[in-house]
């Protein structure tokens, strides 16, 4: 630890300490003259030539420590590199309890690996979105020499696909393979939406020949089909508009807010930012580009909707490739835990120092409360 000043100037507050001793010299204590029957016959005589005396000490003292006190308040005093320096050991929520109960080094330090940290032996919190973010953030607190120790069950889930880089060499530990989950359930047909003006209804054809090859054999394809001029059904997820012009504003809102849109080629829709290709043909010209708007997606083709353009409309991959764009598979975030051991070579970051004023706060405090102490008891000593 090192102490600091972080606003040095604060400590020009200290020329004050020169106000309380030029008052205690100049003010003497009240005092009282008592007549004496028996000293009025004798000879007065000049008083001696006294030095210079300093009245009531203690109180100056007080009054002295107080305003030094607040200079080095001012002055913004901090200690360095005062973080706890013992171990830490960070245990991810989903350890088992054997692996718990084979951490026996009392002299470190035991967190879960969770927003705030929690100390280990208040109960487990559920394990977070993030647990990557979390490992940057516990290196980032951490003083630079603090050794650390991550206890992770074998598989970890919600992962960057990127091993987080951190500024010291971890001690990585994993934990036995988590019992079985339950299987998740299946997953619905998407269902799908057509709009279309005259002239294109030609094309609804092939989507509505991808929907059936979504859906089982005896059950229905969750498709529909209408005009421009027909509203869309209140769970509509996923439309395909194959009107040229502009979009009506309905149909930008509710792209907006969350809907997915599968756009012609001369339909007119406005995208946020950079677009992507999602569908592309033989050559690996892109067939489709996907964009944001709002929060949700816009998938704009690049030819238009007929074979001698895009072959793969009558091919058996359309229909995979068509619930690719509308709904695309999230990105793997399962990992085995081995596999993502954290990297080093992150810039270590600087820890903030520790705040010195609350503790200095109740030293002013309790200095002004004895300095009104001390100076009301010298009032009350010379009141008549």
């Amino acid at each position: 630890m090192s102490p600091a000043l972080l606003a040095p100037l604060g400590l020009l507050a200290l020329l004050a300490l020169a106000i309380p001793v030029v008052i205690h010299i100049a003010r003497k204590t009240e005092t009282r003259t008592i007549a004496f029957a028996a000293l009025r016959w004798l000879e007065a005589r000049p008083n001696p030539r006294r030095s210079v005396t300093v009245d009531e000490r203690w109180l100056l003292a007080v009054r002295l420590l107080l305003l030094t006190l607040l200079a080095v308040w001012l002055a913004r005093p901090v200690l360095w590199n005062a973080g706890d320096s013992r171990p830490v050991v960070a245990i991810a929520p989903g350890v088992d309890a054997a692996t718990l109960a084979s951490l026996t080094d009392r002299e470190e330090r035991r967190v879960w690996l969770a927003p705030g940290f929690p100390a280990v032996g208040s109960p487990a919190p559920r394990a977070g979105p993030d647990i990557a973010s979390q490992i940057r953030q516990l290196d980032a607190e951490l003083p630079p020499q603090t050794p650390l120790a991550i206890v992770v069950p074998a598989t970890l889930d919600d992962v960057d696909t990127e091993r987080p880089r951190l500024s010291r060499r971890v001690d990585w530990r994993v934990g036995p393979e988590a019992t079985a989950t339950a299987t998740p359930a299946p997953v619905p047909p998407l269902a799908l939406s057509v709009r279309y003006s005259p002239g294109t209804e030609g094309a609804v054809r092939y989507f509505r020949a991808a929907a059936t090859a979504w859906t089982t054999a005896d059950a229905r394809p969750d498709f529909e089909a209408a005009t421009t001029d027909q509203p869309l059904g209140r769970n509509t997820r996923a439309l395909v508009w194959l009107a040229p012009g502009p979009i009506p504003d309905r149909i930008v809102t509710w792209v907006r807010d969350g809907g997915t849109i599968l756009a012609a080629v001369d339909a007119a829709v406005p995208v946020e930012g950079e677009t992507t290709p999602v569908w592309r043909d033989a050559t690996g010209a892109p067939l489709a580009l996907a964009g944001a708007l709002g929060r949700g997606r816009v998938v704009r083709l690049t030819r238009p909707l007929e074979p001698a353009s895009i072959p793969g409309l009558v091919e058996a991959s359309f229909p995979d490739a068509l619930q690719a764009m509308l709904r695309p598979t999230p990105t793997p975030a399962r990992v085995a835990a081995a596999a993502w051991t954290p990297l080093t070579g992150a810039v270590p970051y600087d820890p903030p120092p520790l705040d010195l004023r609350p503790w200095l706060a109740l030293l002013i405090a309790a200095a002004f409360a004895s300095e009104r102490w001390m100076a009301t008891r010298r009032q009350r000593a010379v009141a008549p």
